[in-house]
């Protein structure tokens, strides 16, 4: 696992898009998650899922930050390394963390935050360095709109179905969801597709036409595989 993620901290979301649709997956990238800050470094982690449902006027309340089943529970059982998707269906009038619980992840190890919902404190959280990828800000608080119910356990985040297990990656465009039996498939065909991909950059920079270079017709297929050979 370790080998296939840093293979994947190396392959685009576009590709691993393009890899997952040939074994017919489509619904992989997470609508809404988008990089919080101006420059994201990729990420790839193993997920871990936290669930909100709609708010619950008696249950969702700032008494319930103290419960057993809260976001500060759930944080202090958060794996180093992990990257945490959070389903907040898509709500983006309450803002489901600030920078004291983001810098709680920094410190246990979290690699990275994805959710389909906003987050608050901005400034704040820019400055714990933690990566994330949401759909914007607000200034409410979670239990303004949501209910927390728990975490590692199956979930939707932005259309995607994500499992306790699965893979994540996320970059400038985006946050992909890996399937957990797909992860060593699409680490090895995403680094052939990343090689493939620069060398058609190289041919359309020297002035190649698209038809037969991209995708290769045969004669291209053979022109790349002496450059392999070559580089």
């Amino acid at each position: 696992m370790n080998t296939a993620m840093g293979a994947l901290q190396q392959i685009t979301t576009g590709t691993i898009t393009t890899i997952l649709l040939k074994k017919g997956i489509r619904r992989c990238w997470m609508a809404g998650a988008m990089p919080f800050s101006a420059t994201a470094k990729r990420v790839a982690g193993p997920a871990f899922t936290l669930r909100f449902v709609p708010v619950r006027e008696d249950l969702a309340t700032p008494a319930s930050w103290s419960n057993p089943i809260s976001t500060r529970s759930a944080i202090e059982d958060m794996p180093e390394g992990c990257v945490v998707v959070a389903d907040a269906m898509g709500v983006t009038s309450a803002g489901i963390f600030g920078d004291i619980l983001c810098m709680r992840m920094v410190k246990r190890g979290v690699s990275a935050l994805i959710t389909d919902g906003v987050m608050r404190d901005k400034h704040g959280i820019l400055g714990t360095g933690l990566p994330v990828w949401c759909a914007g800000v607000a200034a409410p608080a979670s239990v303004n709109q949501l209910t927390f119910v728990g975490w590692n356990e199956p979930i939707g985040c932005g259309g995607c179905a994500i499992f306790p297990g699965d893979v994540i990656v996320a970059d400038d465009d985006g946050a992909v969801v890996i399937p957990k039996d797909l992860v060593d498939f699409v680490a090895e065909e995403g680094a052939e597709h990343e090689r493939l991909e620069s060398w058609l950059v190289q041919e359309v920079e020297k002035g190649a036409k698209l038809p037969g270079l991209y995708p290769p017709n045969e004669e291209n297929k053979k022109r790349y595989e002496a450059w392999k050979k070559k580089s």
